[in-house]
């Protein structure tokens, strides 16, 4: 097992846990409509082109684009009304030179016609004749077949985290159904004899539960089941016990306390006795969350995080979260960020990585970043934020003024 705080940075902590990892995410058919989030275990192919007829993007007057060539408002074109573009059907018949055929958006092209004249640059003159005010191009105001997606064309690739857009796409394209990889079942332990259900008031010295709650959410945010095993005294039987059947039952079990310096902390010890390879890292170079424990036990992630709040979910999103994402498949994307300007000067020790919440406050020039500061055991230290900032290990800190990226809570 490594010494206890032999610290290395957040990254290489990362890989060293993911070498040891084998995923083989389990395939799972879900309904499309219900699948927002969920992450594709198989590339995506279109069944057929999209759209499958041209189109029309403006409401005008379906044309052959030769016919408008040098019209104008001083000298317009007059092309005799053939009809009218019924909508949600096929034309009734083809569109001839010379002539014209009402069509609105979303409507279908008549067979000839090869641009639209937008409403606005036309007039009717009579009856059955339309001035055109305007010449149009070849394709103008038009969608062509396929020129949104090919047929056979991969709409979706393997590892990816349906958004919104990509659940309209599946459906434009008649496919209700997609196979996904199940969500990884991930255990979560309390632990500590102080800890209490939050339901029950604590008496003097106890404290409610804070982070089973906390880190059953962002396991799900980041893709994953939550099963909580309940909180654990500070006993090796009863931590012996819960981290055994989680490990058995789930894909990645994640502890919390019993990381620190104290002599009763016995989750490195039972994590490296849990199976092969065990405990990988002890300590990660970062504020806050420096005692994190990440092991590997016969193949499941496991791993321990600091008690205090602000730590774990700051080393949630460091860890847990790139290690569901692994377990799923996922071709991970970039975190979704905002520049802003860093309000006040922010010291930090040289060599270590440093996270640290701020508010994001509008202001003329985009946004101002205000640090929230607090200990790392007041979960309201994040719960008032809106972001975090890195100082990176090579940095004394950051100046006031100084443009930042803020990582998105």
């Amino acid at each position: 097992m490594p010494e206890f705080l032999t610290l290395i940075p957040p990254q290489d902590a990362l890989h060293k846990i993911l070498d040891h990892l084998s995923p083989r995410p389990q395939p799972e058919t879900v309904e499309t409509a219900s699948a927002l989030g969920r992450v594709t275990l198989e590339a995506i192919p279109a069944p057929h082109p999209l759209p499958e007829f041209p189109r029309t993007t403006v409401d005008g007057y379906a044309v052959r684009a030769m016919d408008t060539f040098g019209a104008s408002e001083s000298l317009p074109a007059y092309l005799r009304l053939s009809g009218e573009v019924p909508m949600g059907a096929a034309p009734s018949r083809p569109l001839h030179s010379g002539e014209c055929m009402l069509i609105h958006t979303g409507g279908m092209l008549p067979q000839g016609a090869d641009a639209v004249v937008m409403l606005e640059y036309t007039q009717v003159a009579r009856a059955d004749e339309v001035e055109i005010l305007r010449a149009v191009a070849v394709g103008e105001n038009v969608i062509r077949v396929g020129e949104d997606i090919q047929k056979g064309e991969e709409i979706i690739p393997r590892g990816t985290r349906l958004r919104p857009a990509d659940i309209g796409g599946l459906m434009a394209l008649g496919i209700t159904q997609v196979v996904v990889a199940r969500r990884p079942r991930v255990g979560i332990i309390s632990s500590g004899d102080e800890v209490i259900p939050p339901e029950q008031r604590p008496a003097p010295g106890q404290v409610r539960d804070i982070n089973a709650y906390t880190l059953s959410a962002a396991v799900q945010q980041a893709g994953g089941e939550a099963v909580f095993y309940g909180i654990v005294g500070d006993t090796r039987p009863a931590m012996q016990a819960a981290a055994e059947e989680a490990r058995s039952e789930c894909d990645m079990v994640v502890i919390t306390a019993g990381s620190s310096a104290s002599t009763r902390d016995l989750t490195a010890e039972i994590l490296d006795g849990l199976g092969a390879p065990g405990v990988l890292v002890h300590g990660v170079n970062t504020r806050p969350g420096k005692p994190t424990i990440l092991a590997v036990c016969d193949g499941v992630p496991m791993i321990g995080l600091p008690g205090n709040p602000v730590s774990a979910l700051v080393n949630t999103r460091l860890f847990v979260a790139p290690l569901i994402a692994a377990l799923l498949g996922e071709v991970v994307r970039p975190q979704p960020t905002v520049r802003a300007r860093l309000a006040l000067n922010l010291a930090s020790q040289a060599g270590r990585e440093d996270w640290v919440p701020v508010r994001l406050l509008p202001v003329a020039d985009g946004y101002r970043a205000e640090p929230v500061f607090g200990k790392s055991n007041l979960i309201f230290t994040l719960a008032r934020a809106d972001g975090l900032i890195k100082i990176p290990p090579a940095a004394n800190g950051l100046a006031a003024g100084e443009e930042v990226d803020v990582v998105l809570l």
